[in-house]
């Protein structure tokens, strides 16, 4: 079968199975560019049924390109608060910022511009570009990457730009006339729920047909891609530090691993030192006041794509020094701490103390 009539049964079969079986969304159910943008953002790294709630309350919260820019970024980092990866809503918020300014509070309809925007790659682009607007360009994130992979026998490593390019030329080669929006949602439904990374459903399939990967039987060594390293151990302190019924939180830099969250005072644990002293140390270099650990109040931890927090939480006495509060440095009530925004790792701690109020 030559390519012509491959992409012809692809587009066919796909868009035919789609229409039958697509799930119900509500991001599906507008054509509100902000909204679809908003969805993506929020898919990257992110299960759809994770989604569906911070999306809505999202959108009730900022329904505007201009209400999110607008908006303090302490507000809009609360309501992503559990869906991690933080850099994607501070991006998306700039972004926004920028179509406000230069784009009149309308979401640019072209490819370029869409690119242009901070934090903006090919992917989402294509996704709100298609969708949206219907422009036939493709969307290729990892379900897509894994469903062409195997349809056409793909055995180049993914996670080099040059293969990427050769599945985004694919993806747009594959795109029926017309038809970018279904087609590359379609392509995505599929790696979701049929192309699956393990024990793959060909059997029910729609393009189990001209699948390259099946006919071989080689579907789940699909898609080539380098390993990574496995997340790296880090030994973390944490220090409750009270003042009557409130506690000393800081907020972390705006740059950085979790820039701009609000955590429990301490750091990662400094070699040869034990996690007391260490604490200690952190303390008295970040915050000029030296502090008593006393006891383990929590263990918690928490794997990141390339580190995992061992962290020791201990309850601590403030020996010297002044808590010099500012914008970055507070007593917080505890039946407070709910309304600041934490990394998931301090968000444990904070549920701990809420059986203390």
């Amino acid at each position: 079968m030559n390519k012509l009539a491959i992409r012809e049964e692809v587009g066919q079969k796909l868009l035919e199975w789609y229409e039958a079986n697509k799930r119900d969304l509500p991001w599906r159910r507008t054509r509100d560019p902000y909204a679809i943008w908003v969805s993506e953002v929020m898919l990257q790294q992110t299960r759809v049924e994770t989604v569906i709630p911070y999306w809505e309350r999202f959108l009730e919260r900022f329904p505007t390109i201009e209400a999110l820019a607008d908006a303090p970024e302490s507000d809009v980092l609360k309501l992503w608060e559990g869906l991690g990866y933080y850099s994607r809503v501070r991006n998306l918020q700039k972004a926004a910022q920028v179509v406000k300014e230069r784009h009149h509070g309308i979401v640019p309809d072209t490819l370029d511009e869409m690119r242009a925007l901070p934090g903006v790659g090919p992917y989402t682009a294509g996704a709100v570009q298609s969708i949206a607007y219907d422009l036939d360009v493709p969307a290729v994130d990892g379900n897509v990457f894994r469903v062409l992979s195997r349809l056409f026998l793909i055995e180049e490593d993914i996670m080099k730009p040059k293969t990427r390019k050769t599945f985004e030329d694919l993806a747009e080669f594959l795109i029926p006339s017309g038809r970018a929006a279904s087609f590359n949602q379609a392509l995505m439904e599929l790696g979701a729920r049929i192309c699956i990374p393990k024990n793959p459903r060909c059997g029910t399939c729609p393009v189990q047909g001209p699948c390259k990967a099946y006919a071989e039987g080689v579907q789940e060594e699909l898609p080539v891609k380098e390993k990574k390293k496995p997340p790296r151990p880090v030994d973390m302190t944490a220090a409750l530090v009270r003042s009557g019924d409130a506690v000393l939180i800081r907020r972390r830099p705006d740059t950085g691993l979790l820039a701009g969250l609000w955590e429990f005072p301490g750091g990662e644990r400094m070699e040869g030192e034990t996690l007391e002293d260490s604490l200690v140390t952190h303390l008295r270099e970040s915050l000029g006041i030296t502090v008593q650990p006393l006891h383990l109040f929590a263990q918690v931890e928490h794997t990141f794509s390339h580190l995992h927090w061992n962290m020791r939480v201990f309850e601590c006495d403030l020996l010297t020094g002044e808590v010099r509060v500012s914008e970055d440095v507070r007593w917080v009530a505890l039946h407070d701490l709910e309304t600041y925004a934490f990394p998931v790792a301090h968000q444990k701690i904070v549920k701990q103390l809420g059986g203390l109020i």
